[in-house]
């Protein structure tokens, strides 16, 4: 005689919906998207199309920003997916920028050329891996350092600012050229600083937001659409130097300027700072 008692099937949790494995496949698609954009910026620069290139490399950045999210939302996160992001991350946002303006700019410099070019992509490479191994300790609400699709950008916007103003040549314009020398190498050095540069991670899709900051964000794609080049550029160049600002302010305040460990009382950093 069974005396266990009967239980209702719908008392009983039903068992955990299986994952399908094709679905991995999105989020990756996604990274080797942005892989290609990186790829074709590199091919578009080598025939002399500076313009198109800049806008494949902001493209790989906006795919970039995509794979994680979508990771997460189908929940199909995984190591392979990490690996493979920072993989892409070092050809889109450290390779393709470094010889797209060595190839725009740095060519006629002859070997002085080469130390932006390097200094750049050797910071993209330290930038991630120090990311990657320092991922569970961070102030989620900072980047150490500049970031490297921020750094992009930054390059990039440059680029794209000089060639939409119709100046060709590059090479023979001395300001032109000794400008991208100094954006580049100030990219590649402020990716490996431990100044903190704000994430917005705050602005989680998780979390409700005031209206008022989705009135923000459209006026902002407005204001962006009028004249990409240039107001790109002015953005990006605010936040290339907002890091600094943050950092003097904490100094000034005698507050602790790393982000490693430093937010004790914000809930979402519960467990990283011991």
């Amino acid at each position: 005689m069974n005396d266990a008692p009967d239980l209702d099937p719908d008392d009983v949790a039903a068992p955990p919906r299986p994952r399908r494995k094709g679905i991995y496949a999105l989020p990756n698609a996604i990274t080797l998207c942005a892989l290609f954009a990186s790829f074709y910026a590199i091919v578009m620069a080598m025939n002399g199309r500076f313009e198109t290139a800049c806008i494949a490399i902001f493209a790989a950045a906006v795919l970039d920003s995509l794979d994680g999210r979508v990771a997460r939302m189908t929940n199909t996160q995984s190591a392979f997916g990490e690996q493979m992001d920072s993989l892409a991350d070092m050809v889109s946002f450290g390779a393709a920028p470094a010889l797209i303006v060595y190839q725009w700019a740095l060519q006629d410099m002859g070997k002085l050329g080469w130390i932006p070019a390097f200094v750049y992509i050797a910071g993209a490479a330290l930038r991630l891996a120090r990311f990657n191994v320092n991922i569970g300790v961070v102030d989620k609400r900072f980047f150490q350092g500049l970031p490297s699709p921020a750094a992009a950008a930054l390059v990039m916007g440059l680029i794209w600012v000089v060639d939409d103003a119709g100046i060709k040549g590059v090479t023979k314009v001395d300001w032109a050229a000794w400008s991208a020398f100094g954006v580049t190498l100030y990219a590649g050095l402020s990716m490996v600083t431990n100044a903190p540069f704000y994430s917005f991670k705050v602005f989680s899709s998780r979390r409700t937001v005031p209206f008022v900051v989705v009135v923000a964000i459209a006026l902002g794609i407005a204001f962006v659409a009028l004249d990409p080049p240039r107001v790109l550029f002015a953005l990006f160049c605010i936040y290339g130097l907002s890091g600094y600002g943050v950092y003097a302010y904490r100094k000034m305040k005698g507050k602790p300027v790393s982000v490693i460990a430093t937010s004790t009382d914000d809930p979402d950093e519960i467990g990283l700072h011991r």
